[in-house]
């Protein structure tokens, strides 16, 4: 980590089990950051923290060190099952989730806890088995976790401390009943610890935080910019055509060493990815649809440097803790102040410096006075000229989907019969008996005096 956004106050300050020290020590951690210097000293008392700060600077380290304290100072008790974790994290996003056991690995290696992960997409009965082996943290997203908590792989019953990340994103992707079914399942606040952390404490947030915790404290880590302060922003004010040219010419001129463009759909990103592969960039795509095996290839070939382009839409600018990201290109300008920053928050990591390029094109411009004000400055404008952009070669050529092809009404009515197992001679009587429904219908009935 860079020492520059770092504070005095050492992790050897604090009374913490030896095996805590030792795993800081591995990671090569000596100097807390501003939130961690903030809320340890409150939650290694055993009392609840909601702490808020701009992203990446070091709240996953701060919950988990806790957490460790917390589960080797109060051993779990005699009647406690297997099945039953000790800690339960919750995230947002799969990225996030196993962000956070990486990290949970890397600090807690010597402290002899056991770690499980669960999180949609990949290997159902694999994280099942490890949940019903026993495990004392329990790391996930919120469905997968509810999935195998309504089997009864575990219960909740023995949990003593609880963690809440990125709060306001769960609000966000519509988690938060889930959420709340889950608090309610595990001992009530004050007979646990809880810790929850957010890019923004909302009062939405901070309701969440009244009604499961137990007077948790607030603790705000305020910059004087939401962003990073190492990132040097600036925004293009290109037409629509300009946007691919535009990219290219940039990308040309800075020679990022790695780099994420945003975009705000599936669609965008596959047509740009299209332009970049034949352009001669060789590019990873990221989207919420990719498989999450192949996402999880594509994150560690992008880490390992194997990609130097990564184009994905908002499901990358949230929890991934990617080294040496240099420039962030929002190549769509993204709708809300609040996605921006955690756009933004990609790169300038850890201390780091970098670099945000935003194009406020004809579609998305209107954004730009909101995100102004959201952040609270305005944003260097540098203007669109021949000179930066650069014409592109064709897209790469994709081979075309095929597609099914069902024929006429008459030729889908005889697939979803085939799907449905009917013979023809099945088919054939079902049309005699339509027909002759319908001539009975045609038949006109005798005058009431002739009945």
């Amino acid at each position: 980590m860079s020492e520059h956004h770092l504070t005095e106050i050492r992790y050897a300050g604090f009374n913490l089990a030896t095996e805590i020290n030792q795993g800081l020590t591995d990671a090569g951690f000596e100097f807390c950051t501003p939130i961690q210097a903030e809320t340890l000293p409150i939650a290694l008392e055993g009392r609840d923290v909601a702490g808020e700060a701009q992203t990446g600077p070091g709240k996953t380290a701060a919950f988990l060190i806790a957490t460790f304290n917390y589960l080797l100072k109060h051993p779990g008790g005699e009647t406690r099952r297997k099945n039953q974790p000790r800690a339960l994290i919750l995230a947002p996003t799969r990225e996030l989730a196993i962000q956070i056991h990486k990290d949970a690995v890397l600090l807690g290696s010597h402290t002899k806890l056991v770690f499980g992960l669960a999180y949609g997409g990949t290997g159902y009965e694999t994280q099942r088995d490890q949940l019903a082996a026993g495990v004392d943290l329990l790391i996930g997203t919120p469905g997968r976790i509810i999935d195998y908590f309504k089997q009864h792989v575990f219960d909740l019953k023995a949990c003593q401390v609880v963690v809440l990340d990125e709060a306001d994103r769960m609000f966000d992707l519509g988690f938060i009943k889930d959420i709340r079914y889950l608090l309610r399942r595990c001992p009530p606040p004050t007979k646990r610890l809880s810790m929850l952390f957010s890019a923004t404490l909302s009062h939405r947030v901070l309701e969440l935080a009244y009604e499961h915790m137990n007077n948790a404290v607030t603790v705000r880590i305020k910059s004087e910019r939401p962003t990073a302060d190492k990132v040097k922003q600036t925004v293009y004010y290109p037409a629509n055509d300009e946007k691919v040219p535009l990219l290219l010419g940039l990308m040309e001129s800075m020679q990022p060493t790695r780099s994420i463009v945003f975009v705000n759909t599936k669609r965008v990103a596959e047509k740009l990815y299209d332009w970049l592969e034949g352009n001669g960039y060789k590019t990873a795509l990221l989207s919420g649809d990719v498989p999450q095996k192949k996402r999880q290839s594509l994150l560690k070939k992008f880490t390992e440097g194997e990609f130097k382009i990564m184009v994905a839409t908002d499901v990358a600018a949230r929890g991934l803790h990617i080294p040496e990201v240099s420039h962030i290109f929002n190549y769509d300008l993204p709708q809300t102040g609040e996605d921006y920053v955690h756009r933004v928050g990609r790169t300038a990591r850890a201390g780091a410096s970098g670099a945000a390029i935003s194009f406020a094109c004809e579609d998305y411009a209107h954004y730009m006075m909101d995100i102004e004000e959201y952040i609270g400055h305005r944003i260097d404008n540098e203007p669109v000229d021949k000179t930066v952009l650069l014409e592109p070669k064709p897209p790469l050529k994709r081979k075309p989907k095929k597609r099914r092809d069902s024929g006429s009404q008459r030729g889908r009515k005889h697939n979803k019969d085939r799907a449905a197992g009917r013979s023809g001679d099945d088919q054939k009587h079902r049309h005699k008996q339509r027909k002759s429904r319908h001539k009975d219908k045609k038949v006109k009935q005798p005058p009431a005096d002739i009945q």
